[in-house]
């Protein structure tokens, strides 16, 4: 399941959460962003130890210029409230899951 994050609930459901979020920064006119979807939905389905959640830069400004959020889609994970990971761009599904792989601890 993916979670919409907004500025109001971004410290209690990703700063302050005990593990590992991927939280994607997207827009809805972004194309790459829409096409990562998808895959982001299947994997969030089969990787339960992980949350999952999103960010739309349009409502969330604060949150896009906290990050230099520049590029879209912008993955950036998450443990324990430390940033670990950051991927630009849009991902295969492969690539994906050497992410989530590689980065879990």
């Amino acid at each position: 399941m993916l979670n919409l994050i907004r500025s109001d609930n971004f410290e209690t459901e990703v700063l302050e959460f005990k593990g590992i979020v991927l939280v994607d920064f997207f827009a809805d006119w972004c194309g790459p962003c829409r096409m990562l979807m998808p895959i982001i939905e299947e994997l969030a389905e089969k990787n339960e130890s992980i949350k999952f959640a999103k960010i739309n830069v349009d409502e969330s400004k604060e949150l896009a210029e906290k990050f230099d959020i520049r590029n879209l889609p912008t993955l950036i994970m998450f443990n324990n409230g430390k940033v670990v990971a950051r991927k630009i761009g849009s991902l295969t599904k492969f690539e994906m899951e050497n992410l989530l792989k590689n980065t879990k601890v």
